[in-house]
């Protein structure tokens, strides 16, 4: 497998972290998505990936791209360790904490985004680092107590063990953290993203681990 990543990508980050609970290799390709405009639109990764994003995973004849698209794809393939629970009721719980993140929270706050805001807007860094503040607290003001009311929750967003939950949040706080967001009020979710930094597999998904990390 080949994976189209950026280091600090939340969304290639996923996938890194799923690759790794599973014991898969992959090639890593770098993406840069500010250098000479972004990589991601230039017609040589365009090719690769039509909508100009990452990441982007090559397995075989397939081309698949969308972060939780590819992790679902990965659990179907290799089921082995499991990212979702047994039970309907339970997989359906993981990933709604999993699309709260990936679909409520990080949209307002990705690269796009903010270079939008910057460039074309013309907020300022400091309104702008404010407006991800803002989104990021939102979202997790209400999913803190969300996890620390749930008898499921344990080491992790389910259980002792990772889910995709798991790769969704724990990216996020990564961002949260280098945007300074006080995370002081959110206890559960700096818990379980301190057992995360205590697995292997989520330490060589680390953004700074990364080969093109600057």
């Amino acid at each position: 497998m080949k994976l189209y990543s950026y280091f600090r990508s939340s969304a290639a980050y996923r996938v890194r972290i799923a690759l790794n609970l599973k014991g898969l290799p992959y090639e890593y390709a770098a993406v840069h998505l500010l250098r000479g405009g972004g990589e991601q639109l230039m017609p040589e990764y365009r090719r690769v990936g039509p909508d100009g994003i990452v990441p982007a995973l090559v397995d075989g004849d397939l081309v698949l791209q969308q972060s939780l698209a590819i992790i679902e794809y990965l659990e179907e393939t290799h089921p082995t360790p499991a990212l979702l629970p047994n039970t309907p009721g339970d997989r359906a719980y993981v990933r709604a904490i999993a699309l709260q993140i990936a679909c409520e929270i990080h949209p307002l706050n990705n690269l796009r985004v903010l270079k939008y805001l910057k460039h074309n807007l013309n907020v300022a860094d400091e309104a702008k680092d404010a407006w991800y503040r803002h989104w990021v607290t939102n979202g997790f003001d209400v999913l803190e107590p969300r996890l620390a009311g749930d008898s499921r929750t344990g080491k992790f967003v389910y259980g002792d063990t990772p889910t995709m939950a798991d790769l969704a949040l724990i990216p996020q706080v990564f961002n949260a953290q280098r945007f300074k967001v006080d995370m002081s009020p959110y206890p559960t979710i700096a818990r379980i993203y301190d057992e995360a930094l205590r697995h292997d597999a989520f330490v060589r998904a680390s953004p700074e681990r990364q080969p093109d990390a600057e």
